[in-house]
C-alpha cells in the first residue's frame, strides 16, 4: 500500500486535491489514472480511501469513498527528549528510525554541552512524516520545538521519567529492569559530551531515574534509538 499524508483531512472531508508535487508523483511516477484508489492518513489514526476523479499531473483531484479509525498498535506512550547532534544527518537518522520502530513524541533539548543549538524544525517534520508513511503508520509522532533542558525540566511530570547518562559515580540500572509495562515514559538523552554534572543533579532532584544503556559508550542518536528499541522489546 502506498500511503499519503495530509494533516488537514477530517471525517467530514469529501474531496481532496493534491498539490503539484504530489500530483506529479501520483500521475507520472506511480502511473495512477482516473478510477484508481489511493490511501491517505491525517496522522491522527485515520485511514482514508479515495478515488481519483481527475488524473491531472498538476492538480490531481480525488473523492473520499470511506474512512476508518485504526487502533494504535502500541499500548504505551514514549516521549524522548534528545539533544540534536552536531552532524544533522545523524539526528535525522534517529528521527527516521525511531518513527519506524514506534515513538509518540520527540523534543530536541539544548544542553550545556550541546554542539548544535539550532535545528530546522520544518525539515525534521518532513523526515518524520516520510518515515510514518514508509512504515505504514497512521499516527504522526509529535515533534516539539527545541527547548533548553533547564526549561524542559520545569514542567510537571506525572509519567515514568528516566535520564540516560555516563556518570559512573552514580548508580544506574538498565531500562528493561525498572520500566513498568503499558506505561507513559519520558526519557532524556544528552549530547555528545553528555549532560553536565549540574544537569544530572537537577534531573535526579526531580526524581528522574538514572539508566545505563550498556558498557559501550554510544553516540547520541544510537542511545536514542536504544531506548526506543528497549521500550518496544519490553512490550513484546
Amino acid at each position: 500500500m502506498q500511503l499519503f499524508f495530509n494533516p488537514n483531512i477530517t471525517t467530514e472531508t469529501k474531496q481532496i486535491t493534491f498539490d503539484k508535487e504530489e500530483s506529479r508523483h501520483i500521475i507520472r511516477v506511480l502511473r495512477k489514472k482516473k478510477g484508481d484508489i489511493l490511501h491517505i492518513t491525517n496522522g491522527f489514526g485515520f485511514l482514508f480511501s479515495v478515488i481519483i476523479t481527475i488524473a491531472n499531473d498538476k492538480k490531481c483531484l480525488t473523492s473520499v469513498i470511506k474512512h476508518e479509525k485504526k487502533p494504535k498498535n502500541r499500548n504505551y506512550y514514549l516521549h524522548v527528549a534528545i539533544a540534536p547532534t552536531k552532524n544533522n544527518d545523524r539526528f535525522e537518522w534517529f528521527l527516521e528510525k525511531a518513527t519506524e520502530i514506534g515513538i509518540d513524541e520527540i523534543t530536541p533539548i539544548i544542553c550545556d554541552n550541546s554542539e548544535r543549538k539550532i535545528v530546522k524544525i520544518d525539515r525534521l517534520n518532513k523526515i518524520v512524516q516520510a518515515a510514518m508513511k514508509q512504515s505504514l503508520q497512521f499516527r504522526l509522532p509529535k515533534l516539539n520545538n527545541p527547548i533548553k533542558l533547564s526549561e524542559f525540566l520545569k514542567q510537571n511530570f506525572t509519567e515514568e521519567i528516566f535520564i540516560a547518562h555516563c556518570e559512573e559515580s552514580i548508580e544506574r540500572k538498565y531500562l528493561k529492569d525498572i520500566a513498568f509495562k503499558n506505561s507513559t515514559y519520558t526519557i532524556l538523552i544528552g549530547p555528545e559530551g553528555d549532560f553536565s554534572t549540574k544537569e544530572i543533579t537537577n534531573s535526579l532532584d526531580l526524581k528522574f531515574l538514572p539508566i545505563s544503556l550498556g558498557e559501550n559508550r554510544l553516540r547520541t542518536e544510537t542511545a536514542g534509538l536504544n531506548v526506543v528499541q528497549n521500550i518496544s522489546f519490553i512490550h513484546q
